[in-house]
């Protein structure tokens, strides 16, 4: 996936300038920088979430496999299938566990049983829960712990068979037994999607991420890309000032 001279407005206000990211596969990119420099609303659209935002608007491209996402003949739900979306908080629906996976692959199609329960049990077990539910798959996905819950989330994107995966602050509302367990399981992810994560965790940055992109505000408050590269160096010999101060504490 590649963002190139992305600008995003709501309104008249330009949130995002002149963007340029690339996701490349099977890693994962985090974004970091301080709130309200336009990390989330870089995220959301990357799979046009954005679409849901009255009067806003966007200019740039959003290539996934060459292909802009926002090309008049592209199909938006496709994209989404291709580009799976967990939020900030875990958000399953009002159903059993079993359907809570199984809810996308029906609205694509799939009926048979025997596929569903094939796609339930494979994408609970990529999201690390299959051991800890198998015998409680009719019970609420309401139910289940924090970080149960969102990991649950996690398994019901897998069910879609996405390319790209992102990640708004997965693990900012869970305490430190299921965030070390997130973490994880974004590692073992990896080998199968690329992902993209916000976090202001900036510890959490450096110990699961490949890429890290520090993002700012510039002078007129709109939100920009000061410095993208290997999150090792980013860390301990960034090229910009801003993302030193950033990273020292000195700011955000």
């Amino acid at each position: 996936m590649q963002v190139r001279g992305l600008n995003f407005y709501y309104g008249n206000v330009r949130a995002i300038t002149d963007v340029n990211l690339d996701v490349p596969e099977h890693r994962i990119v985090a974004i970091i920088g301080p709130s309200g420099c336009g990390k989330s609303t870089l995220l959301r659209t990357l799979n046009r979430m954005s679409d849901f935002v009255r009067r806003s608007r966007m200019d740039g491209e959003v290539l996934l496999d060459g292909e802009n996402i926002y090309g008049t003949t592209v199909d938006v739900v496709d994209v989404r299938r291709r580009v799976g979306m967990v939020f900030q908080r875990p958000n399953p629906f009002p159903k059993s566990i079993y359907e809570n996976v199984a809810f996308g692959p029906r609205m694509l199609g799939i009926r048979n049983r025997g596929d569903l329960d094939g796609i339930v049990e494979r994408s609970l077990r990529g999201a690390a829960l299959w051991n800890e539910v198998c015998d409680k798959l009719k019970e609420s996905g309401l139910a289940l712990s924090g970080g149960q819950q969102q990991r649950l989330c996690i398994a019901r994107a897998i069910a879609m068979e996405p390319e790209v995966i992102l990640m708004d602050e997965p693990a900012s509302a869970l305490d430190p037994v299921a965030t070390s367990k997130i973490e994880d399981l974004m590692r073992e992810l990896r080998e199968s999607y690329s992902i993209v994560i916000v976090t202001h965790n900036m510890q959490q940055a450096m110990r699961i991420s490949d890429d890290t992109a520090f993002m700012n505000v510039n002078s007129q408050r709109s939100g920009h890309i000061v410095e993208v590269g290997p999150t090792k160096r980013i860390f301990t010999d960034p090229q910009q000032k801003e993302t030193e101060d950033y990273i020292t504490g000195r700011f955000g």
